[in-house]
């Protein structure tokens, strides 16, 4: 018989976990004046530390990630940043949407909350 322990269930890896947290924090602790921004567009090869370059004189950086594929750990071309005033977020968004950061012009608006949506693929239920 097999045992129910959890180290023995797989577990996605550390980046998509990483990834994870920055989504679902949101609900998690106080919004008071942060606005998490959307980052659509981006070169493969940015990083985090990019986003932050790029957004840090508009603001206050609580947060930047950028999405990983979860079985490759390649970019999917998007992410987040969460700016601590809601005034700096604004002007980060005005100032940066449709200019270039590491040579690709990027989608830049206020992050919509992520919608619920039916599982996907081949999942069954037993």
């Amino acid at each position: 018989m097999m045992s129910n322990d959890i180290e023995s269930y797989p577990y996605p890896s550390a980046r998509h976990t990483e990834s994870k947290r920055f989504l679902q924090q949101s609900t998690d602790r106080k919004k008071e004046n942060r606005m998490k921004i959307y980052v659509g567009n981006l070169n493969y090869d940015t990083h985090e530390e990019g986003l932050r370059e790029a957004f840090s004189p508009y603001g206050t950086i609580e947060d930047a990630v950028v999405i990983t594929d979860r079985d490759t750990g390649r970019s999917r071309g998007f992410g987040f940043v969460e700016i601590a005033d809601d005034n700096a977020a604004r002007s980060a968004i005005e100032a940066l949407n449709g200019t270039a950061i590491d040579g690709r012009t990027v989608t830049v608006n206020e992050a919509r909350p992520r919608a619920n949506r039916p599982p996907s693929g081949n999942r069954r239920s037993w």
